[in-house]
């Protein structure tokens, strides 16, 4: 026996007679004896009692009902919501109660041996050899026969099942429709037993196969994992939540409904006749006495079942206390709980104990209790073991010393591991293992809540710092400290602090069993670790990924970025002590939050990682829109080297992202480069001017690529005998274009260089329509070519004249347009050559325009140096984009004109080309312009009569002699002072009122 769940009672004792039949009515009982006679009873204390419940004393004989039935009674039932009492004998009777008068006898039932009635619906079912009838009880007829079916065999037992009936017969269990009539097979009985059906609180059925219960739903369908195993084969069950009584040969035993179905109590009584359930108690009958089993107070079991160490059914009894004891109830499911946990923590179920602790709603400090080896922080909250103490006597018992489940986790126990085996200890570990992993479960399950109202309770904390200037007296009392990377944490937050025991132990336990990764992801997301503690724990296991993140949630971000560069450098020398190697990039990722705010740290710690990936790292910058100015005297500071790495990618990237200044800087950047290599090589002799190094080849590209940066400011920084194709470009950029032409032909000796310079600058000037036209450029070269030794007398002069005479006038010079400078030699003799060019690009292109720089172009002297070729090549190859009467006018007299025919040829057929197109183009506009004279012509023969009926389309009224007007489509007709007040009142439309005639 377990515990006491029902106590014995011997009701009365002595009856005249041996009784068949026993039931209660509020506190009395009705014994049906053999002798045909009913007999009433109540309790000898007070006769006249109005209780409704058996009472737990002696009965007395109150009142005798001779000749109540014929034969002995097989069956006797209360029915109290209709006041009658039910008997099976011969046949089924009604009476009233209490004075048990005759209320109805049912003749069809003469020989039933079974019924089962459902009072719901006052539906009565009983049995007689082969039929079962069916009744309803109607308050204002009686009884009235609804239905009546054969079955196979006798009936031995039935029941209602909701609208069905489950039948026990001879050799089967069967599904009785109680529409249609029709059966269905559940399955056999046993041999030995007779069939047993009991009505199931639920509406499902236990059904009897000798000595097991079988559960079944309403339409006869098995739970095959639930079975109920008697000691023997019962006759009689009665079910009385939480328990099942049965009915043996030799005892009554008493089983819990609940899985798996145990033993509770056993209790003795020789020759039991009769098991009938009463509404507070089970009455036991024998032959000439009735006992009565009365439960136990629920409260009292479950001290009974907490002491003898069965917690579950304990739990499962609180369920029953009564609603009104709700504080009682939750007070003894936590005691419980929380000694149920204590028990099987000491056994190894170390999950389910972590259940029951989650259950009882302990507090965590209280579970961390029981972890030596989990260091926590420091907190003013009170431990819970006190709470428990002083909260619930029953847990005085349930302190950390009652159990000793962590013993092996205790440092103080390590000494006694020496004596263990190898086995041993490796059982040892695995029991901690699983201890940890069992507490992460716990805490990840109470973690949720716990953090949502840490957050909560900043959040608040937030709002009334934002209004404390109006309520400071209501923050008096709160006294707040300093929480680095989580602002200000009072004192007093104890959801707080709580989240914070929580996640500092919970990171200890991930790692202290393995998992490195939900460590990282515990600290990747929203957390409350204590800093101190889990950055001590993480250095110890070398768990970096996990620091890193644990500084990158408290904002420690330089802290972050050191240890981060750390393991890169160790990862790359092949000295890292983890198996995960870190990369640059990480250092990247790491950065990029940071962009925005705190940049200046973004740039200390991207110079790390420059060299290794320059792309990568700009691409950092431009995302992260960190200022290119900054970023470049940064740069200039603490890695010049890289300097000019970054602008270059910065332009490649994003010209836009580039401002002139900076784009000047990396031009000079570049010019230094070629300018060291030149003086290196200069010294060797080695210099080739028209050799292109990579920088020389960078530097050449940005000249002619951007147009940020000072031109003048660089040809001072160019060497007088070398570098001519950069100082070509920078003269180019000035609009000094024949200078930068003169370079490319006497200095470089490169026609095609100088023809493609034109080529760009005439390309240029033709996305401007704005400017002059562009093809003077190539008669600047044709003047080169045809009078050499003036374009080279004093030409570095000029140079050097052109840069002093600029950077006097104007402090810096913008390279999309040229300015004119006045005063000196040298600015007249730009501003005149400027003129010329002017001149000799006169649309006109006539004789009568030869200018006053043309009539000295050929000296006498320098007509054997004509460098004819290249003119005649100039010609032929843009013929289309030069003025061919300038040109000619040119071009010395004693040229040929059989080698101008490459030039001549495609230039004349263009301009007979040109005239004929002109010539269609003015026939079809003379054309047009007959075809719009002849419908001017038509609409003016327009004729418009006007009747007496004619009427304004505006006023509605007749025209009349008035002054009219007609709309163009010639058929509406207007007054002309209605359409000119219809026109200031804007309500006709536009397209309609263009054009009007006056009559």
């Amino acid at each position: 026996m377990v515990h006491s769940a029902y106590d014995s009672f011997e009701l009365l004792r002595g009856c005249p007679t041996k009784i068949d039949a026993v039931a209660s009515y509020a506190s009395k009982l009705f014994v049906g004896c053999s002798d045909g006679a009913l007999r009433v009873y109540a309790a000898e204390s007070d006769r006249s009692s109005s209780s409704q419940e058996l009472r737990k004393e002696g009965y007395a004989l109150e009142r005798t009902v001779n000749g109540y039935s014929k034969k002995s009674l097989l069956a006797m039932e209360v029915l109290a919501s209709r006041e009658l009492l039910l008997s099976l004998s011969e046949s089924i009777a009604f009476h009233r109660l209490p004075n048990l008068e005759t209320f109805a006898v049912i003749t069809k039932a003469k020989g039933a041996n079974v019924y089962s009635w459902d009072d719901r619906r006052g539906y009565l079912c009983f049995a007689r050899q082969k039929r079962v009838c069916i009744i309803r009880h109607d308050a204002g007829r009686g009884f009235v026969e609804v239905k009546e079916f054969g079955v196979p065999d006798m009936v031995k037992s039935m029941s209602w099942c909701g609208e069905n009936i489950c039948l026990g017969i001879k050799k089967e269990y069967v599904i009785l429709n109680a529409t249609s009539g029709a059966l269905s097979e559940v399955f056999p009985s046993g041999r030995l037993a007779p069939p047993l059906v009991v009505p199931l609180p639920s509406g499902e059925l236990l059904l009897g196969k000798e000595n097991i219960g079988v559960f079944v739903d309403q339409n006869g369908k098995l739970h095959q994992a639930e079975r109920i195993c008697w000691s023997e084969a019962p006759s009689v069950v009665v079910v009385q939540k939480p328990y099942a009584i049965a009915l043996l040969p030799r005892r009554v035993e008493i089983r819990s409904l609940r899985v798996p179905y145990p033993m509770i109590q056993t209790i003795v009584l020789q020759n039991v006749r009769r098991l009938v359930q009463s509404n507070n108690a089970v009455i036991v009958a024998l032959d000439n006495s009735v006992h009565g089993l009365f439960p136990v107070p629920v409260g009292a079991q479950i001290v009974q079942l907490t002491a003898s160490g069965n917690f579950e059914e304990a739990l499962a009894l609180c369920k029953l206390l009564p609603p009104e004891d709700a504080s009682l109830r939750a007070a003894k499911e936590g005691s419980i709980h929380i000694r149920y946990a204590h028990h099987l923590f000491d056994n190894g179920s170390y999950e389910e104990a972590m259940e029951h602790f989650l259950a009882a709603q302990v507090d965590i400090t209280y579970v961390l209790s029981m972890y030596p080896s989990i260091v926590l922080p420091k907190t003013t909250l009170l431990p819970e073991t006190d709470k428990l103490v002083d909260s619930d006597p029953d847990a005085v018992h349930l302190s950390r010393g009652s159990s000793g489940a962590s013993d092996d986790m205790d440092p103080s126990s390590a000494s006694h591991f020496g004596d263990f085996d190898e086995h041993s200890a490796l059982e040892s570990k695995k029991m901690s293992h699983n201890t940890l992993m069992a507490l992460i479960k716990y805490l990840q399950k109470r973690r949720y809540n716990i953090i949502e109202k840490a957050t909560a309770e900043g959040t608040e904390e937030v709002v009334l710092g934002a209004v404390g200037d109006n309520y400071g007296h209501y923050d008096s009392s709160r006294v707040k400290k300093s929480g680095k990377g989580r602002g200000n944490v009072a004192i007093n937050s104890g959801a707080r602090e709580m989240a914070a025991i929580l996640d500092t132990a919970l990171l200890q336990a991930l790692l202290l069993t393995g998992q490195s990764s939900a460590s990282v992801e515990l600290l990747r997301g929203h957390n409350y670790c204590d800093l101190k503690i889990c950055e001590e724990s993480l250095q110890k296991r070398h768990h970096y990924s996990a620091l890193l993140e644990l500084y990158r949630s408290n904002a420690m971000h330089r802290e972050a970025l050191k240890l981060l560069h750390q393991l890169v450098e160790e990862s790359s020398s092949g000295k890292s002590e983890v198996t995960h190697k870190f990369k640059p990039e990480d250092i990247l990722e790491y950065l990029k939050p940071l962009c925005g705010t705190d940049p200046m740290l973004v740039l200390e710690f991207s110079m790390i990682i420059l060299e290794r990936c320059p792309t990568q790292t700009i691409e950092l910058f431009l995302s992260g829109n960190i200022p290119a100015d900054m970023v470049n005297s940064y740069l200039k500071q603490h890695a010049p080297n890289m300097q000019g790495r970054y602008l270059e990618l910065m332009l490649a990237m994003n010209e836009s992202a580039i401002s002139g200044n900076l784009q000047n800087e990396m031009v000079q950047i570049y010019l230094s480069e070629v300018l060291d290599l030149h003086a290196e090589l200069s010294g060797q002799n080695k210099w080739d001017e028209k050799a292109h190094s990579p920088s020389r080849k960078k530097l050449l590209s940005a000249l002619e690529g951007i147009s940020g940066y000072n031109p003048e400011a660089l040809l001072k920084r160019l060497p007088p005998d070398a570098l001519y194709e950069e100082r070509a470009v920078l003269l180019g950029k000035m609009n000094q274009h024949e200078l930068a032409l003169s370079l490319y032909v006497h200095k470089l000796h490169l026609p095609d260089l100088a023809l493609c310079y034109c080529d760009r600058v005439y390309e240029s000037a033709a996305h401007q329509p704005s400017t002059t036209k562009s093809g003077s450029i190539y008669l600047t070269l044709l003047q080169i070519y045809l009078n050499p030794s003036k374009t080279t007398k004093n030409f570095e002069k000029r140079i050097t004249n052109i840069v002093a005479s600029r950077s006097t006038s104007i402090p810096k010079v913008s390279s999309a347009s040229g300015t004119k400078t006045k005063g000196g030699r040298g600015a007249k003799k730009i501003a005149a050559i400027e003129v010329a060019d002017d001149l000799r690009v006169s649309p006109s292109g006539t004789d009568s325009s030869r200018s006053d720089g043309d009539t000295d172009e050929i000296s006498p002297e320098g007509s054997s140096t004509i460098m004819l070729d290249e003119v005649l090549d100039l010609l032929s190859k843009r013929w289309d984009r030069i003025n061919g009467a300038q040109a000619l006018r040119l071009l010395p007299r004693q040229t040929n004109l059989q080698n101008l025919m490459p030039f001549l040829g495609p230039l004349l057929r263009k301009s007979s080309e040109a005239n004929r197109n002109l010539s269609v183009i003015k026939s079809l506009r003379q054309s047009e312009n007959l075809q719009v004279k002849d419908e001017l012509y038509k609409y003016r023969k327009t004729v418009v009569k006007i009747s007496g009926d004619s009427m304004c389309s505006l006023c509605h009224k007749k025209i009349g002699t008035s002054v009219f007007a007609v709309y163009p489509n010639g058929k509406t007709l207007v007054h002309f002072v209605c359409f000119r007040d219809s026109q200031s009142m804007k309500a006709v439309a536009k397209s309609t009122t263009t054009t009007l005639r006056k009559w």
